[in-house]
């Protein structure tokens, strides 16, 4: 059955300052609740999201320690639940032994709210390395709890910026399921990157596809081999600001920050391709028309 009067809806845990909401707001999406505890992020959040949704932070609806979410009580019914979690480890001892023994991984916490709310999806990204994070054992923990305690679908798939329009490479890992345990879900096709380095800067960039954008490091300076934020533009060593990172992340320019320029880039460090997760957004929403 296919729903045509109201857009379907989503969360958005560790929501940082709100990529997963660009995204997904641009694949059609509405967001009814969202988290996130870091007070700079807050700030950030609010100052982007207070005009287009009030209903969030007139309703208490911007949460801030997941860990002590209620579901049932706090958290409105939804669509899609979206989260880019912290990577931590499982406990030698939980390892395959569900939920009882899984507390204080914050991967619970998701887990914990799709048993409460049972979602008919979800969209989560991790960085890369969580493939082989603690030796394999957390991604085998997160697949195993989805798939046989939850009983929802799982897929995943790395994907990069360089995919999805912006040049910096940031390959994330990305899990899909949906609570129809049998449906198959096909991640979306890359694109034809358009846009290079010199396009952010507006200048002419030695490179044309970026630095993975981080969250902390900055200022190593070309010569660096940790460097990753400093550019030969019109033969100068030119520095990456939140304007150019802005971009790189597909934020729009119209995105403020109200923090120093430090915890700006911290902030977009930290945060998704905001394409990305439209084309995400859009395949997923796609799925659940055509299955249910």
């Amino acid at each position: 059955m296919t729903r045509n009067k109201s857009p379907y809806t989503f969360i958005d845990l560790f929501a940082g300052i709100g990529g997963f909401h660009l995204g997904m707001a641009k694949a059609g999406a509405e967001c009814v609740f969202a988290s996130e505890w870091d007070e700079a992020a807050r700030k950030t959040y609010l100052q982007n999201f207070k005009n287009s949704h009030p209903k969030l932070f007139s309703d208490n609806l911007f949460f801030g320690d997941i860990t002590k979410v209620i579901p049932k009580k706090d958290i409105p019914d939804f669509d899609v639940l979206c989260a880019g979690f912290p990577c931590q480890p499982f406990s030698n001892a939980g390892f395959k032994k569900g939920f009882s023994d899984h507390r204080g991984n914050l991967f619970f916490d998701i887990a914990r709210i799709i048993k409460e709310k049972k979602p008919k999806a979800f969209i989560l990204e991790n960085v890369r390395g969580l493939y082989n994070h603690d030796g394999g054992r957390t991604f085998s923990v997160i697949r195993e709890i989805i798939q046989d305690e939850l009983n929802y679908s799982f897929t995943s798939k790395i994907i990069k910026g360089t995919e999805f329009g912006v040049p910096q490479f940031r390959p994330r890992l990305y899990m899909v399921g949906f609570s129809k345990p049998n449906i198959e879900f096909e991640f979306p096709q890359s694109q034809h990157l358009k846009k290079t380095m010199s396009d952010i800067f507006g200048a002419k960039c030695s490179r044309e596809i970026g630095f993975t954008l981080r969250c902390g490091g900055r200022g190593s300076g070309l010569g660096d081999r940790r460097n990753w934020d400093c550019y030969l533009v019109d033969g100068k060593e030119t520095r990456i600001g939140p304007r150019e990172g802005k971009l790189l992340q597909g934020f729009p320019a119209s995105f403020k920050f109200p923090v120093s320029e430090t915890q700006a880039m911290k902030q977009l460090g930290n945060s998704v391709v905001v394409p990305v997760i439209k084309a995400i957004g859009k395949q997923v929403i796609l799925t659940l028309k055509n299955n249910y």
